[in-house]
């Protein structure tokens, strides 16, 4: 048996000469899963930890700026944050994770400058595996690609979903509970595509052989592999296009167009990084004073009245009476709530707390 990597590339290459009919789809099935299960060792097997690729988190989020070698990476950090990265029209200017920080509408966001990701990048090519390692511990990642090289956004989102990581997406909507005996039971509370053939296939494959499967969603045998998986990540993700003003028309791909050197479209870029963030601000206002609307605390959408307290002081909720909000979540202002209350961007909130 062969390492890893050559493994993965021979299931790879099966599937990819295999006809999809109903003669063969349990075959492709056991193969999917066999694949998944390759490249979750494979990514286990991430590099030792170095100089430079276990940076420490910090502010309210931390970004991370994925992209081949050469796109502007080191530029757009500079001009979002106050790094110092080295600029260079060279490839693998970055040789270390480079860190900023940007503040932007109150919030700190941290942002990292990784190496260059290249195709193959998973099974370790141009430093891939330490910079996954760090893609992963991400809360947003930006895909950075310049305007003549669309074809890389594809090449980008295929190594990081060979990583474990899912841009976009929200977790498949189905629950695995385990047994100790009586077999593998199905439940679909919608119609599904997924035969339940395939699905038992899949378990076998993971060694589960009783088991209450229950399906919320019609789903491909990707996403259903998926949430039997312990390593995925679901980030939220921009493709940034930068040099845009190397372009005689208009852009027509990616989330955003930029060019980096000319300062064009950054506060566009910041105010959409803080939106996929979903970032709310909360405006606390002591009892008989004005709000403090220079710093917010910044929460993340259906934030509650729990989370505010939670992240003050931890006595808040045990001692908590009320709280008054002004703003888009109540119906008047100054209505009285409880801890369970789910705030909205730019509420003002006063705690009254038992002496």
């Amino acid at each position: 048996m062969g390492s890893v990597e050559e493994q993965i590339n021979e299931i790879v290459k099966e599937i990819r000469e295999t006809p999809y009919n109903k003669a063969t789809q349990l075959h492709i099935g056991r193969l999917k899963a066999k694949l998944a299960k390759l490249r979750e060792e494979a990514v286990r097997s991430t590099a030792k930890k170095g100089s430079g690729y276990s940076p420490k988190k910090a502010g309210d989020a931390t970004c991370v700026l994925v992209g081949f070698p050469s796109v502007g990476k080191s530029t757009l950090l500079n001009v979002l944050t106050n790094a110092k990265s080295l600029v260079g029209a060279y490839d693998f200017t970055t040789l270390n994770v480079i860190p900023g920080s940007m503040a932007h509408k109150g919030a700190h966001i941290q942002i990292f400058d990784v190496p260059g990701l290249v195709s193959g990048a998973v099974s370790g090519k141009g430093r891939g595996k330490e910079v996954i390692s760090v893609v992963r511990n991400a809360d947003l990642i930006l895909l950075v690609i310049d305007v003549f090289s669309e074809y890389q956004i594809q090449i980008l989102k295929e190594e990081l979903y060979d990583a474990g990581i899912r841009l976009n997406e929200q977790p498949p909507n189905a629950t695995i509970t385990k047994r100790a005996r009586g077999g593998i039971t199905i439940n679909k509370t919608l119609h599904s595509e997924l035969d339940d053939n395939i699905i038992k296939a899949i378990l076998r494959e993971y060694k589960i052989h009783n088991a209450d499967v229950i399906l919320r969603e019609d789903m491909p045998v990707e996403r259903f592999i998926d949430a039997l998986m312990t390593n995925r990540r679901y980030l939220p993700s921009i493709t940034v296009v930068n040099k845009i003003d190397q372009l005689d028309d208009d852009l027509q791909f990616g989330d955003i167009g930029i060019a980096a050197k000319e300062n064009t479209n950054i506060d566009k870029l910041k105010d959409l990084m803080f939106e996929r963030l979903a970032f709310i601000r909360i405006y606390m206002k002591p009892p008989g004073r004005n709000p403090d609307r220079l710093n917010p605390l910044i929460l993340r959408r259906n934030a509650t009245v729990e989370d505010v307290c939670s992240i003050l002081h931890r006595d808040f909720y045990r001692k908590f009476k009320y709280a008054q909000i002004w703003g888009k979540s109540v119906r008047f202002p100054g209505q009285r709530v409880g801890t369970d209350h789910v705030l909205c961007d730019e509420d003002i909130v006063t705690l009254n707390i038992q002496k």
